[in-house]
């Protein structure tokens, strides 16, 4: 008998080991779907290398029709860019604007962060990631030491969040005037429209940061104002495939510029304004 299969039958009592049975069997189907995941990836590289379909189908033992089924079948491939899940979505909080910390005021979130969390929820269960939220407490405290997460919090809610981004020796967000971005390889300064002169636009910054554990990473979203956050995650939803293909799982940096609807709120389109600086070698 495999091995955890047999730790798991030789629970002795009955109600742990259904639990224990449970959560294997969870593990199992996840392993599933990521090796289905892995698959569709394989044969689609197979395919973007010149082989046919038929080729592939002789090498790997099966009918064409079979390979034309298991090229669609499993999530898309995209879907290692945010890894196994389930994802945690941690979103900057502050206190309730108009009261004083006597009245105690409670900590809430903006409404563009709120959209955000529900558009990332959307994107998450199209890869078959499971996902939940939290709010960052108006401390700015997070523990960003966790597997699968991503943060929505600008630099000014969060001094932790602000001490990694010091890291990045590409990107940058500074403030005279006012709060922008800069692109520290070009000089470029990048403001946002909204300050220059009040059109409906933003920047956003994107970027994969590592953990102050140094065990793995985070993925990073924040904007000049809340807004630009939300350009971020329209420029995820719509062009997932092409940044995983360039980046992988690897750590980098970019930003990404918005334009969006003044009175719904609504992003109408996103692209990247700088290019993808990777981290690593």
């Amino acid at each position: 008998m495999h091995e955890e299969l047999e730790r798991v039958a030789n629970v002795a009592v009955p109600i742990e080991r259904a639990k224990a049975a449970i959560a294997l069997m969870a593990d199992y189907q996840n392993r599933v779907v990521e090796l289905s995941r892995v698959r569709r990836e394989a044969i689609e590289e197979a395919s973007a290398s010149g082989m046919s379909q038929t080729e592939i189908a002789a090498l790997l033992g099966v009918s064409r029709g079979r390979v034309g089924q298991l090229a669609s079948a499993g999530p898309a491939p995209e879907r290692a860019f945010f890894g196994l899940g389930p994802m945690t979505v941690a979103l900057g909080g502050k206190y309730e604007a108009g009261k004083s910390q006597e009245e105690n005021p409670s900590e809430v979130v903006t409404r563009e962060d709120l959209g955000n969390y529900e558009h990332l929820r959307k994107l998450f269960a199209g890869l078959k990631l499971d996902s939940d939220s939290e709010v960052i407490p108006p401390s700015g405290i997070v523990n960003l030491n966790r597997d699968h997460l991503v943060v929505v919090c600008g630099p000014r809610l969060s001094p932790i969040v602000a001490q990694v981004l010091e890291g990045d020796d590409n990107l940058r967000f500074r403030k005279d005037h006012a709060w922008h971005l800069a692109d520290l390889r070009t000089g470029t300064e990048y403001r946002s429209p909204l300050d220059e002169d009040g059109t409906a636009g933003d920047v956003g910054y994107l970027a994969r940061l590592p953990r102050l554990d140094g065990k793995g990473t985070f993925l990073y979203i924040a904007g000049i104002h809340a807004i630009g956050a939300n350009g971020v995650v329209h420029y995820l939803e719509n062009h997932l495939g092409e940044l995983y293909r360039e980046v992988r799982t690897k750590r980098f940096s970019t930003l990404i510029s918005c334009r969006y609807d003044p009175k719904t709120l609504e992003v109408l389109e996103s692209s990247r304004a700088t290019p993808i600086y990777r981290h690593e070698a």
